[in-house]
C-alpha cells in the first residue's frame, strides 16, 4: 500500500459523493487529471512543503496540469512507495532512480545541470582535520541509501580510507547537521545543496571535511503511465521558470538553479560504481 494514499472509509465515502457531483456537471467543467508528485524527504515535511508547494502551484499555472504533493517522513517509506509506483512524477536521488527504473520503469526528464557532491561535515571547532581521524568515531547519515550523503560516502570511507566507524541513521539531512552541531555525532554525511539550505547558525557551526566525486544531480522522473503530452508540458514549464524572477527564487530553494532536460544515459554510469553492496534492502 502506498504510504501517502491510504484512506479511511470516511474519506472513500466522501470521494464517492464528490464523484457523483462531478458526474452531474457538464463535460466542459470537469477538473483536469491530478498527478501525484513525490519528493524524497531530504528535509522534514514542513520544510519540504515550504519549498515544493509554491513551486508546484506555479508549475500548475504554466503547464496547465494539476499536481498533488506527496511526501513521507522517512526515506525508507519513500523507497517503498516508488517501488510500488505510487508517484506519477518524482524528485529523487540518482541511485534511487536506478532502482525505480528497474522496478517501475521511471525515467528522468529534468535535472540541475550542476553535479551533486556528497560532503562530510564536522563541527567548526572539532579537532578532527583529516578523514582518517574518524576511525572509531560516530558518523551520522540521513539513511543508508541516500546517495551522496550516505551510499557513496560510506563506500569511500570503507574502500578508500578503510575506516571503522559507528553509523547513525537519523532520517533527514537536517537531522544530520543538527546531530553534528549538538555533538551527538563526530561527523555527518550530507550534500552541498542541503547544507546551503540550513539556517545560518547551523551553517556557521560546520565545516566540510571531505567531498566525494561528482554525481549527476537529483532528477525529476516520470512513471511510464503518464502521457507524453503531460511530461512535455512539465519539462517546458521547468525550463521556462528560470527565465523569471519568481521562478528563479523558487527553483533556488530545491535547489535546482539551472534545470535542463536529461535522460537515463546520464545516470547509467553509476551502475559501474560498485555501490550495490552498500545498498540496504528494506
Amino acid at each position: 500500500m502506498c504510504t501517502k494514499f491510504s484512506k479511511s472509509g470516511a474519506t472513500v465515502l466522501l470521494l464517492g459523493l464528490f464523484a457523483l457531483v462531478l458526474l452531474a456537471r457538464p463535460p466542459h467543467s470537469y477538473p483536469t487529471e491530478t498527478y501525484s508528485f513525490g519528493v524524497v524527504p531530504q528535509y522534514d515535511q514542513r520544510h519540504l512543503f515550504r519549498i515544493w508547494k509554491p513551486l508546484l502551484d506555479l508549475l500548475q499555472e504554466r503547464a496547465g496540469l494539476s499536481f498533488k504533493l506527496a511526501t513521507t517522513k522517512r526515506i525508507p517509506e519513500f523507497e517503498k512507495d516508488y517501488e510500488q509506483g505510487c508517484y506519477d512524477f518524482i524528485y529523487l536521488n540518482p541511485y534511487h532512480l536506478l532502482k525505480a527504473s528497474e522496478s517501475q520503469g521511471y525515467f528522468p526528464i529534468i535535472c540541475d545541470r550542476t553535479d551533486l557532491h556528497g560532503i562530510l561535515v564536522v563541527r567548526k571547532d572539532s579537532p578532527i582535520e583529516d578523514v582518517k581521524e574518524l576511525n572509531g568515531k560516530v558518523v551520522a547519515f540521513p539513511s543508508p541509501n541516500a546517495l551522496g550523503a550516505s551510499l557513496l560516502m560510506r563506500a569511500d570511507l570503507l574502500r578508500i580510507y578503510h575506516l571503522r566507524f559507528s553509523p547513525v541513521y537519523v532520517n533527514s539531512h537536517d537531522s544530520v547537521y543538527l546531530h553534528v552541531v549538538k555533538g551527538l555525532a563526530d561527523a555527518g554525511g550530507g550534500v552541498q545543496k542541503t547544507l546551503q539550505e540550513q539556517e545560518e547558525p547551523v551553517q556557521d557551526s560546520l565545516r566540510i571535511l571531505y567531498t566525494t566525486r561528482g554525481i549527476p544531480s537529483h532528477p525529476i522522473a516520470v512513471h511510464p503511465r503518464v502521457p507524453k503530452s503531460a511530461t512535455d508540458k512539465l519539462i517546458s514549464a521547468f525550463v521556462e521558470l528560470q527565465a523569471t524572477k519568481k521562478g528563479q527564487e523558487l527553483l533556488s530553494k530545491i535547489p535546482m538553479n539551472h534545470p535542463v532536460p536529461t535522460s537515463m544515459d546520464a545516470y547509467s554510469i553509476m551502475k559501474d560504481w560498485g555501490l550495490e553492496p552498500f545498498w540496504v534492502e528494506k
